[in-house]
């Protein structure tokens, strides 16, 4: 294999195991293990917990597209992804594996962690692949409500993993996950609203309005900036606060916009929006930690 097509094949991978995405719920293991209050991780098993977390949301994300290949090739939006051009061929055998590949990153988890930790990432992968996008995906506009448990759980893994799930902070930043996932996905949903109506997903601005949907997603953004400023009561410090502060603002500024406005321009402003403040809030968790170590 010549180093063109192997560069080639790697980046049809990345593309269709919706890699970055799982860098994201790496992150938010990364975060969960940040805010719990003593952790005797080492930096080895650290950097373990996230590889195996990382490798776990990506099945997941790569069985997403294997199931949504159907509906990603009427999408204007998904139509060029691998299994719909069947750069990569979606066989059954790539399930398999899939399967292999998930139990090995639980069966690590439960070796570098605990088997608590690996319960709550075994719940995410099967909440994302399975009851978001098999059972829920096309037949309700709740589909993205539940299925942001997926994110949940991953900060939940990391709490796991040091022994402090049911501690407050954990708890808080993983509500702060559930209440983000919502809006960050109405938000895209409005800019490709043609789209989702072509293919027949239920999104809410589909089967509402963009009104309704501009309401909802500015309350709930509303809801989690608020609760994010809480962390600093639960131990947090000042360098937190300035990542939240930074894109929690922002982000909120942009879905009062948009409820304003009511267009896709700023629904488009909203998405973006709504990445910069989860990356910041992510961040900020962990400088933090660190800091303050």
């Amino acid at each position: 294999m010549s180093k063109n097509s192997l560069g080639k094949t790697i980046n049809l991978i990345y593309i269709a195991a919706k890699v970055r995405l799982g860098f994201l719920i790496m992150a938010c293991t990364l975060a969960g293990i940040a805010v719990s209050p003593a952790s005797t991780l080492t930096p080895l098993e650290i950097l373990l917990l996230a590889v195996c977390v990382l490798v776990a949301s990506s099945t997941s994300g790569a069985f997403n597209q294997w199931f949504e290949r159907d509906i990603d090739s009427i999408m204007d939006r998904t139509k060029k992804r691998p299994f719909v051009t069947q750069e990569l061929q979606p066989t059954n055998l790539l399930n398999l594996w899939l399967v292999v590949i998930s139990c090995t990153a639980l069966y690590f988890t439960y070796r570098v962690a605990n088997l608590e930790a690996s319960l709550y990432l075994f719940a995410g992968i099967f909440t994302y692949g399975i009851i978001y996008t098999v059972w829920l995906k096309r037949k309700t506009w709740m589909n993205i409500v539940i299925g942001g448990l997926a994110g949940s759980f991953a900060v939940l893994v990391g709490s796991a993993a040091t022994g402090n799930t049911f501690s407050t902070a954990p708890l808080i930043l993983s509500i702060i996950l559930f209440l983000w996932t919502p809006p960050h996905f109405w938000a895209l949903a409005i800019c490709f609203k043609d789209d989702y109506e072509k293919a027949s997903v239920p999104m809410l601005p589909v089967v509402t309005s963009i009104s309704i949907t501009s309401h909802a997603i500015f309350w709930h953004t509303f809801l989690l900036v608020l609760l994010s400023f809480t962390l600093i009561f639960y131990g947090m410090h000042w360098v937190y606060l300035i990542f939240a502060l930074t894109g929690g603002l922002y982000f909120f500024y942009t879905s009062v916009q948009l409820l304003r406005k009511q267009d896709k321009s700023w629904a488009k402003k909203t998405f973006f929006a709504s990445i910069i403040h989860l990356g910041l809030l992510l961040l900020g968790t962990m400088f933090d930690a660190m800091i303050f170590a």
